[in-house]
Parts: structure tokens; C-alpha cells; sequence
């Protein structure tokens, strides 16, 4: 162990070494990629002295699957097999389409699983937990503010997360998250804590995700965005606007009044006139910013990333790399104690965890409302 521990410092000093030699960035950037595997972030020595925290991060956590596919990781909450995970990864769909191929620059070599492509048809949830696979698996409730979905599978002798008294961690602290997995083992992947705890606010703030245009005297539905709350609900080109929460709607301004203290998850009652027909749905309110956003130059190069990454009161931030599919499992600090639970990969260097106070709030709040 000690002979771990000095490797390790001597791979954070590294890059000063180089510095202190007199090398360019240039000369600095080929020293690094020349560095023994071994002695990477994901090489065995490294990866050795985080043992203790993936031995937590193997009870703890959950593996989510589609059928065979791997699309979110959960947190234990409770023996009988309370589960908290990321919402928008697995509630449960009527249909689930077939997705691109994803990939995650430098996944294979840092051994962070790219998503595998989401079968087509009707989803099949399981769960993994340690070594145990659940097949049946219930969405109990889902927390629209937080993105975080509630699962219960039928267990008796789980290992719950032990929550860190706080999430007050230092700027370059050490963090830990499950990595790869295999079948039947977590893989620890550790980084640091790279921002002070902050609210990200909604990109755009809350809509319904429709384009709308004047005609005659009535708004009428010219475009549906893909991936919106009004897509999923089936509103269609064409319709007409009526009325949103039972208030009739004759204006753009009307509607824009009416969702400015909104927040994403929230829904709202529409109604259209189709076919000379009123028409009621229930639209959950998506980020304006997420729906229309076009991939700058970060996100192209960021690789898979998540669908839903702003909205939150309050996150920690880390630089461990990761994607959609990794979402929703623990963040342990280095005693072994859960600081977090990821809620969103943001781009390339950046991922967001809700901090454990807030954490261990939701999860109080959403099971004691299941016991209801």
C-alpha cells in the first residue's frame, strides 16, 4: 500500500517535474502520453488505492438495464430496495426508440462504458445491485424538479449509502464514482471536485416546446420540437391553442406570462381545438435552452452527454469523465461516505451531482410518500 500511495505522488507531480525540466507544452503533452498505463487515473496502481471505495460503491450502487443495455446507474436507499435514480434515463416509456451509436472520447482507454444503442419496443427495466439481479422492478414516483425517479425492487438485505454529514468539500478534493462495470462488479473511477456548490438555473427557462403562429384569431401550431413535453403528449401541427390551465389563450404573450415561474417537469394542462374538437393534454415542461439548442464546438467535442443537464437548485461538480448512461449513481468521498448522486453529464469536463443534503431530503420526502 505504501508503495501505491508514493506512486500516486508521484504521478500528480508529474506534470511539475516536466515544468521544472524547461519542457514546452508540446514536450509536456508527449511526456504525458508516455506514461505507463499502470500509472494513469484508470491504471491498476492508481485504481488499487481506491479499493476501499469501490468495495462501497459495490453494495451501494445499482446498475439500471433496458433489457441488456445499460442506461443508468441508482442509489440504494434502504434495505427492502428503495432505489433513487435519473429520471429522464428510465421512466417508463410506451415505446423506446432504437439510439445512435454514442461514443465518449477516450471511453475504451479510461474505462468508462459508452451507451450501448436502447432496443426498440416497449421498455424492460432490471436492476442490478452487488451480484443480485431484479427483474422486477416498479417506478414508484418521480421528483420532476430534481430529475430523480424513485424504483423499488423486491429485496430484504441491501447495503443503503451512508450519507457524509455534508457535501462541503474542498475544490480539488478526491471523489469517487462507479466507473465500468462488469456483471457482477463496479469498477471505482476517481477525480476531483472541480467548482464551488452552485444553483444551475434552467437554460431558457420552462416551455412547452411549440411554434407557434397567428392565424386569423387563433394560435395555431406550426412545429413541434422533438423531445418536448407536447411532442410526448401528442400535440400535433396544425392545432389549435385553447387554453393552458383552464385559462383561455388569444396571445403569445399570454402563454409566455403564464410559464415564466414555471420550472422543468412541471406540467401543464393544454387544450387545442382539432378537428373542431377540444382536445386536453397533460405537457410536462421542458429547458427552451435544451430543446432549440444547437451543438456548439464543447459539445461536439464532449461526446454523449445528458439530455437534461440544467434546472438544478443546487449541485457539486466533478471532472470524472462520464455519459448519460452513468448517470444517477453515488459520488463517495474518500472515507467511503456518499457526498452525492450524479444527476447530469454537462459536456467533456464537467459532471453534476445533487449534494447530499439535498439528497438525503428527496429520498426522506419520496419514500415516506410511497408508504402512503
Amino acid at each position: 500500500m505504501e508503495k501505491n500511495k508514493k506512486s500516486l505522488r508521484n504521478l500528480l507531480n508529474v506534470k511539475w517535474i516536466f515544468l521544472l525540466a524547461g519542457l514546452t507544452s508540446s514536450e509536456i503533452l508527449v511526456a504525458q502520453q508516455s506514461l505507463e498505463t499502470p500509472y494513469r487515473l484508470t491504471g491498476s496502481i492508481i485504481t488499487d488505492l481506491f479499493e476501499p471505495q469501490r468495495q462501497v460503491i459495490q453494495k451501494c450502487s445499482a446498475v439500471i438495464y433496458n433489457k441488456n443495455a445499460e442506461i443508468a446507474y441508482g442509489v440504494v436507499i434502504s434495505k427492502d430496495g428503495y432505489i433513487l435514480t435519473k429520471a429522464s434515463e428510465i421512466e417508463d416509456k410506451k415505446e423506446v426508440e432504437a439510439s445512435k451509436e454514442l461514443s465518449v472520447p477516450g471511453a475504451e482507454e479510461l474505462e468508462v462504458p459508452a451507451p450501448a444503442d436502447i432496443p426498440a419496443g416497449p421498455i424492460k427495466l432490471s436492476v442490478r445491485v452487488d451480484k443480485q439481479l431484479f427483474e422486477d422492478v416498479k417506478v414508484i414516483s418521480v421528483d420532476p424538479l430534481w430529475d430523480v425517479a424513485l424504483i423499488k425492487v423486491e429485496a430484504q438485505d441491501l447495503t443503503p449509502a451512508e450519507y457524509a454529514a455534508d457535501s462541503k468539500l474542498e475544490q480539488g478534493s478526491w471523489v469517487i464514482v462507479n466507473g465500468a462495470t462488469s456483471r457482477t462488479k463496479r469498477r471505482a473511477l476517481a477525480g476531483i471536485v472541480s467548482a464551488k456548490a452552485r444553483e444551475i438555473p434552467t437554460a431558457g427557462g420552462a416551455g412547452l416546446g411549440l411554434m407557434l403562429e397567428k392565424v386569423k384569431d387563433k394560435l395555431e401550431v406550426k412545429a413541434v420540437t422533438e423531445d418536448s413535453g407536447a411532442k410526448a403528449a401528442g400535440v400535433l401541427v396544425g392545432d389549435a391553442i385553447v387554453a393552458l390551465d383552464g385559462k383561455k389563450i388569444e396571445k403569445f404573450e399570454e402563454i409566455a406570462e403564464m410559464l415564466k415561474d414555471k420550472k422543468v417537469g412541471d406540467e401543464v394542462k393544454l387544450t387545442v381545438k382539432r378537428a373542431g374538437k377540444n382536445m386536453d393534454f397533460q405537457v410536462k415542461l421542458a429547458a427552451r435552452g435544451e430543446m432549440d439548442h444547437q451543438p456548439d464546438r464543447n459539445d461536439q467535442m464532449s461526446g454523449d452527454f445528458s439530455k437534461r443537464r440544467s434546472g438544478f437548485p443546487r449541485i457539486i461538480q466533478h471532472d470524472i469523465l462520464a455519459n448519460s448512461a452513468t448517470m444517477g449513481g453515488p459520488v463517495v468521498d474518500m472515507k467511503g461516505s456518499v457526498v452525492g448522486m450524479n444527476i447530469a453529464r454537462a459536456n467533456r469536463a464537467e459532471t453534476f451531482a445533487i449534494p447530499v443534503e439535498e439528497l438525503q431530503v428527496l429520498a426522506k420526502q419520496m419514500v415516506e410518500k410511497a408508504g402512503k
